[in-house]
C-alpha cells in the first residue's frame, strides 16, 4: 500500500502539470478523448490501477481508491453545458459533484478490465449519464439525480438502498427545471426540450421516493458502506437533490468525499456528513445508492 500511495502522489503532481505536456503523454488507442490532457490523466489512472492491482479489490473498495485519485482536483461547475449541442463531455481536469461521481463510478467498474481503453470508458459513461444509455439531445441527460438513480437501477448498475436502511417517504413535487428556464440556456433556446423535461418531471412525480432525514443520518450511518453513493436532498422548492458524493468512514464516522463548490476542489469533508447536513439551511437529508 505504501507504494500505491507514492504512485498516487506522482499522479496528483502530473495532474497539475500535464497541461504543458499534452503531446508527449498521449498514448495511441482506437479512440481518444478530445482533450489530450484528459487522455494523459486517463492513462495515468489506468497505470496506477494496474500497478496497485485495483482489479483484485471488491467494487466498493475500488470506488474509494479511484475516488481518492481525484482529491485536490479543481471544482468547476457547468462543464457539461459549454457546447451548443449536447455532447458526451469528458473532463478529468475540472469536476462538479456529479461529473466527479460519474467518473469514479465508470472507472471503478471499468477498471475490473485490465485492458481498459478509452472507448470502453466512453461507452460506459454514455450508458450511465443518459436515459436508456443513449445520448440523443439535452433532455436525454439524466439531470435530476433521483431520476439518475431510477434509470441506472433499471440498467442494473446501482441499487437504491435508502428505504431498506431506514428511509422515509420523500414527498415533494419536482419541477425546478421547467419553472426556472432562465437557469438553463438550452431550454430557453428550444421549447421542444422544455416539453421533454416536463414529461420527465411528471414521471418522477409518479414515483415513490425515499430519503433519510438529516436528524436520522447519524444513527443510521453504520449501515452505510464505504463507496456508497450519497445524494443530498434539498429544501429548495421543486428540486430533488442538490449535491452528491461518495461515502467514506473516517475515525468511525461517516464523511463525504465530494467535489466541493465551497472548497473549490475535491475533498473529504472535515466534519461528519450528519453534522454537514444539520448546519446547512438548504439540505434536508440523503439518499443512499450502492453499486452492483
Amino acid at each position: 500500500m505504501k507504494q500505491f500511495f507514492q504512485i498516487l502522489v506522482i499522479l496528483l503532481i502530473s495532474l497539475s502539470s500535464c497541461q504543458g505536456k499534452k503531446s508527449q503523454q498521449v498514448v495511441k488507442e482506437s479512440v481518444q478523448f478530445k482533450d489530450s490532457t484528459d487522455q494523459a490523466i486517463f492513462n495515468s489512472i489506468r497505470e496506477v490501477a494496474s500497478n496497485a492491482s485495483l482489479d483484485t479489490l471488491q467494487l466498493n473498495d475500488r470506488v474509494i481508491e479511484v475516488a481518492k485519485m481525484f482529491l485536490q482536483t479543481a471544482y468547476v461547475g457547468g462543464t457539461l453545458d459549454r457546447n451548443k449541442k449536447e455532447e458526451l463531455v469528458v473532463n478529468f481536469r475540472e469536476l462538479d459533484c456529479t461529473t466527479y461521481l460519474e467518473n469514479v463510478v465508470v472507472l471503478s467498474k471499468a477498471l475490473a478490465n485490465d485492458s481498459l481503453q478509452a472507448d470502453d470508458f466512453l461507452k460506459e459513461l454514455e450508458n450511465l449519464r443518459y436515459r436508456n444509455g443513449k445520448l440523443t439531445d439535452y433532455a436525454s441527460r439524466l439531470h435530476y439525480f433521483s431520476d439518475w438513480i431510477y434509470e441506472n437501477e433499471k440498467k442494473g448498475i446501482v441499487k437504491n438502498s435508502t428505504a431498506e436502511i431506514g428511509g422515509e417517504k420523500y414527498n415533494k413535487v419536482i419541477n425546478f427545471m421547467s419553472t426556472h428556464l432562465s437557469a438553463y440556456p438550452a431550454l430557453q433556446a428550444n421549447t421542444l426540450l422544455v416539453g421533454k423535461i416536463r414529461k420527465t418531471e411528471n414521471e418522477i412525480n409518479k414515483r415513490d421516493l425515499f430519503f433519510i432525514p438529516e436528524a436520522k443520518v447519524q444513527q443510521l450511518e453504520d449501515q452505510i458502506r464505504n463507496g456508497d453513493l450519497i445524494a443530498i436532498t434539498t429544501k429548495i422548492e421543486g428540486l430533488d437533490i442538490s449535491h452528491v458524493g461518495i461515502a467514506i468512514h473516517v475515525n468511525n464516522r461517516l464523511h463525504l468525499m465530494h467535489a466541493s463548490s465551497k472548497a473549490k476542489k475535491v475533498v473529504i469533508s472535515d466534519i461528519p456528513l450528519a453534522e454537514m447536513l444539520l448546519i446547512s439551511k438548504f439540505q434536508s437529508g440523503i439518499m443512499v445508492v450502492r453499486l452492483k
